[in-house]
């Protein structure tokens, strides 16, 4: 691609009294080492991982009960690594440090509610919650599910599990059954925190129900703990079994906090992969990968320092919230919102902002996408004089929405493009204080990350588009997939087209300025609103309608976002009506989340498939983006390529 201007340059003052000069200053005081320029930090790192890693533990100053013996042992093979052995330290305990009056949380719902802790509070709240799940019986590798609005109440209940040494899993209350049982029934909680209700676009929306049958269906649940942030939770009046109320189970007088002190290598977090082609996998984090990543991303990379008031629109299913309550670990102030981001105006968002005195604001590319074409200018209509980041990640941002940004909010802000994923818990590229941010592009790979982009055959490229890998182990990657013997799932999914080399399944390019472009996935999965989701979640409830013998469902590039296509086959005799089109839609909903209702429903006459009998999703992607399909030859039907090609009503 051609070389891209630049749209923000540092000042000198920012570098300077940035947290990365203050890291580079350290490294020259250890090591002796000075970089000419942010490649050459980079270069270091990830060639000297164990003095990158070390100084990275020492500059956050992760508390520890037990300092470690060695920063990585098989540092060259992914499966093979073993960082910072020896370790003890809790999670929890580094989001608690600070114990102080300072605001830690600010937690503002649809309807305007709007709840404040201070450190010392939270640390009150969380010693109380663990007290009270102690008291049921939870212990350390238990797994506890969070069916939950992004609220005080989640932060809590995930910070008092894991001081326990338990596991944390959580999802948004806007997933259906079959989408919450999907997951959490693999997991086979102990304990579910849930939410009676919550606001979404002026609604009132009762979980109720759709909880009943969730407790029907996961035996293992010995306890649920319910909560409504819309203070209208009556504990006698639930009507479920083995079902108790939040405030209950808090309702006690501890004040101090027992931290389990574990390995680095700790289970923390169960996250889900999109569900693409069965059940989601069960992707388990580590404490110590997930800590040590996010403490160098907030504080080297996003410039997170203990005056910010940082937000990220974000649900409790999404990995941007894990990511978010991070940021308590700098003793940052964290602004949770939980509602629709247009209600009840298309400044909800911005009015906060300027509320809250947010100086760091993310967001998705969607969003910036929406505000533009709404005609909002921030610049005009609000002060946002604090703010001096904006993050944005879930899908490519473009060039249209760099040089918004620059034009309607500020020219001095730092635009932050970020990409990463829930396989890792956090980024291989995204921005720094040192370089200028370059209209769509992302500014660099993030430290200790080798990240490459390769052609099919392995060769690494340089201003050509190919796979984004990463060729050397780090903290964060997944320590196992739950439910995967012998680690046949792990390996499929990251190093089956590499050896030994990470493989995203990003689509990108590195570019003369050393920036990257990411122009999408390059697998099957759908990422509508940059929130990644599974076709096969679509297919399982499209299967339900008897006039329907086919599908196949794939994301079409559209208007700086990616939409829902369902492509179907009826019975003879049948019509894709509107009715049935409604029909469709009402149930994906019901059963998965809004996110995952297609944006058309269009009746083909055939779908494609491999001589086995596999859909080809990514051969109809291609064709409806005008690309040809290179090798019909392994089709058993490369007739049907033609039905997907220039369709009118994708035109719409």
């Amino acid at each position: 691609m051609s070389e891209s201007r630049p749209l923000w340059l540092p000042s000198e003052q920012r570098i300077n009294e940035s947290n990365l000069k203050k890291f580079e200053d350290l490294v020259y005081q250890t090591k002796g080492l000075s970089f000419d320029s942010y490649s050459d930090m980079h270069k270091w790192s990830v060639n000297k991982p164990d003095q990158f890693w070390k100084l990275i533990w020492d500059f956050a100053e992760v508390r520890c009960s037990k300092y470690f013996n060695q920063v990585v042992l098989n540092q060259n093979q992914f499966g093979g690594a073993r960082w910072f052995e020896g370790s003890r330290l809790n999670f929890a305990e580094n989001l608690l440090r600070n114990r102080s009056e300072k605001t830690a949380i600010v937690s503002i719902i649809e309807n305007g509610e709007r709840v404040a802790l201070s450190y010392k509070e939270l640390f009150i709240k969380v010693a109380k919650c663990a007290h009270g799940l102690r008291a049921l019986g939870l212990k350390k590798d238990d797994r506890v599910a969070g069916f939950v609005t992004n609220s005080v109440e989640a932060v809590i209940a995930m910070l008092a599990t894991t001081s326990i040494g338990a596991i944390w899993s959580s999802c948004s209350p806007d997933f259906g059954v079959n989408g919450v049982l999907d997951r959490f029934g693999q997991i086979k909680p102990k304990v579910l925190f849930a939410c009676k209700d919550y606001f979404y676009n002026g609604k009132h929306i009762d979980c109720l129900p759709r909880l009943k049958k969730i407790q029907d269906n996961i035996s293992s649940l010995e306890s649920t703990i319910i909560f409504s942030p819309l203070n209208t939770l009556k504990a006698n009046s639930l009507n479920l079994e083995k079902t108790t109320s939040f405030e209950l189970v808090c309702e006690n007088s501890e004040v101090s906090i027992d931290f389990e002190q574990l390995p680095f290598n700790h289970p923390l977090y169960i996250m889900y992969s999109s569900g693409t082609t069965g059940a989601p996998k069960c992707i388990v984090h580590s404490a110590g990968g997930a800590l040590l990543q996010h403490l160098k991303e907030h504080r080297l990379h996003t410039n997170i320092k203990s005056n910010d008031v940082v937000f990220y629109f974000s649900t409790c299913g999404w990995m941007m919230w894990n990511w978010l309550v991070s940021v308590l670990a700098s003793e940052a102030t964290i602004l949770l919102y939980d509602g629709s981001p247009f209600h009840p105006k298309s400044t909800a968002l911005l009015d906060i902002a300027d509320q809250e005195k947010v100086s760091i604001f993310g967001v998705s590319a969607k969003y910036i996408s929406a505000i533009e074409k709404s005609g909002l200018k921030p610049i005009h209509s609000h002060k946002l004089d604090k703010m001096h980041t904006i993050l944005s990640t879930g899908s490519p941002l473009t060039h249209g929405g760099f040089e918004y940004i620059y034009k309607s909010f500020s020219p001095d802000i730092q635009l932050s493009s970020i990409s990463g994923g829930t396989d890792i818990l956090s980024a291989f590229v995204a921005g720094n204080p040192y370089m200028p941010v370059c209209s769509g592009e992302i500014q660099c790979k993030t430290l200790g990350m080798d990240v490459q982009i390769w052609s099919d055959m392995g060769d690494s490229l340089i201003e050509e588009k190919g796979e984004l890998v990463c060729v050397n182990p780090f903290p964060s990657t997944p320590i196992y997939f739950w439910n995967d013997p012998g680690d046949k799932k792990y390996h499929k999914a990251y190093f089956e087209k590499f050896d030994n080399v990470w493989c995203q399944g990003d689509y990108g390019e590195i570019t003369s300025n050393g920036g990257i472009v990411i122009y999408g996935r390059s697998d099957a999965t759908l990422n509508p609103g940059g929130v990644r989701i599974g076709t096969a979640e679509i297919y399982r409830q499209v299967e339900k309608f008897d006039q329907i013998v086919d599908a196949v469902c794939v994301g079409q590039l559209w208007e700086d976002d990616t939409r829902v296509i369902l492509f179907v086959v009826v019975r003879a005799g049948e019509y894709l009506d509107d009715n049935l089109i409604a029909e469709i839609k009402t149930l994906i909903r019901s059963e998965a989340t809004p996110r995952h209702v297609p944006a058309k429903i269009i009746q083909v006459e055939d779908i494609p498939r491999t001589i086995s009998g596999k859909v080809v999703e990514i051969a109809v992607r291609s064709l409806i983006h005008g690309e040809d399909i290179k090798n019909s030859d392994a089709l058993a039907n490369p007739e049907s390529l033609e039905y997907f090609k220039e369709l009118d009503q994708l035109k719409l």
